[in-house]
Formats: C-alpha cells, structure tokens, sequence
C-alpha cells in the first residue's frame, strides 16, 4: 500500500515537472534530436519525443509529457522522464534516473544507472552488464533483469519479475498487495516470480500476496517471507521452470 501511495504522489510530481516547460531548450509539439558527439544543457518538450544522438553528453534532464525518450549508445544524460511514453537506453549509456508513468523502460547492456528506474505501468527491462545503483519499481509489467546488478530494492504490486542470467538483486524483492481502490483483474493473477540459474536476491523475497515463485537449484536468496515462505517455492534445475 505504501508502494502505491508513493505512486500516486511521484505521478503528480511527474506531470507537473514536465508541465513546467522551461524556455532553453524546449517545445511545445515537437520532437527534438541532440546530435550524436554534441554537448547540451537538456530538452524539454510536451507533445513530441525527444532523441539523444550516440556519444552526446547533456548535461541536463531530458522531460516530456505524450512522446518517448531514445538514448543512443554512449551517450550521457542526467534524468529521462516522461508521461505517456517508452524510455530507451542503449548499451554504455550513463543516466540518473529513469521515469514513465504509462510506458516501457528498456536499458541495454553495460549502461550505468546512478539514481533509480520506476515506472507504473509498464514493462522493465535491464540487460546484462548495466548496473543501477538504487532501485527498480512498477506497479504493472513484467520486471525483466538479465545479468544486470540492482543496488537497491526490486518491488512490483502486479507484476512479473525474472531475475535471470547471473542476475544479482542487493536489496530485497518485493512484490506489494493491491490496494482496495483499483487494478480489477490484477487483484486475482497471481504475478510470477523467478530467479533463474546462477542469479541472487542478497536481501530477502518479501511477500505480500502469493505469487507463483520459483527458484533455481544454483540461485541464491536471503530468504522468504510474507505471506509465503521458502517451502513454497518450486525449485528447478535447468534454464528455466
């Protein structure tokens, strides 16, 4: 519930960030492009995606509302938020924080994430050899990690989360109960949970609805708790459940 609640109050925040346009480098329904080796102070837009060419360090946040944010390989940015739209992070990409109220956040590999990816509806995904440094939420979709590194807290409240490929989680994994106020069928699915061979969870798995968990013979977890413990996992040998 508190998960929920933290939702709500960084969507508004969100929205009135990005409604705040700040006059230097911004649009109103356009899309904006920095191009690739060049040097920028940030962009800003409402209805229009925005594009960072490989190589490009901006020195600023790069914000709009209705459009997705692309981040070439290389490049370096400080916050990437948006409202209804993808955020897309290419391989050895540098960034702060990645936010999307209605939208994917997808990271390729090597790229370094020194604040925290949260989203609330919609998928994540963190390819192998990225790190981030605090941690990674969503409310609904699917939380893929596949050889990434996760300093903080993994937390979902509808969603699937895999955790794959020597995939390691330092803080804990948490997937919340519903509130009483929404997410209609979501309340019923069971999210599915896994941790695939050679990946680790350091904290514990934290749970507060039951899911369908399953762990791997060579994974490691600090434990399991909730409404759920560690005898109710299914272990698995193999690639997969």
């Amino acid at each position: 519930m508190a998960r929920i609640l933290t939702k709500s109050v960084f969507t508004v925040g969100l929205l009135i960030m990005l409604l705040s346009v700040p006059a230097f480098g911004a649009t109103i329904n356009k899309s904006i492009k920095i191009a690739a080796g060049t040097e920028s102070g940030g962009a800003t837009s409402v209805n229009g995606g925005i594009t960072v060419g490989e190589n490009a360090v901006v020195t600023g946040g790069v914000k709009t509302v209705n459009g997705s944010i692309r981040v070439d390989a290389g490049a370096s940015i400080e916050n990437a938020s948006t409202v209804n739209g993808v955020v897309s992070v290419a391989n050895n990409v540098h960034a702060q924080n990645l936010t999307t109220i209605n939208g994917a956040i997808k990271v390729g590999e090597s790229a370094t994430i020194d604040g925290e990816i949260e989203a609330v509806n919609g998928k994540i995904s963190v390819a192998a050899g990225s790190t981030v440094a605090n941690n990674v939420s969503n409310v609904n979709g699917l939380i893929n990690l596949s050889g990434a590194e996760i300093g903080g807290d993994v937390s979902t409240v509808s969603g699937d989360i895999n955790v794959l490929d020597g995939a390691v989680v330092k803080g804990n994994l948490m997937v919340e109960k519903p509130s009483n106020w929404g997410w209609g069928k979501s309340k019923s699915r069971k999210p599915r949970v896994v941790i695939g061979p050679g990946s680790s969870v350091e904290g514990v798995i934290d749970l507060e609805r039951e899911v369908e968990l399953f762990i791997s013979d060579t994974a490691k977890v600090g434990g399991v708790k909730g409404v759920m413990s560690m005898d109710d996992a299914v272990r698995f040998s193999g690639d997969h459940p």
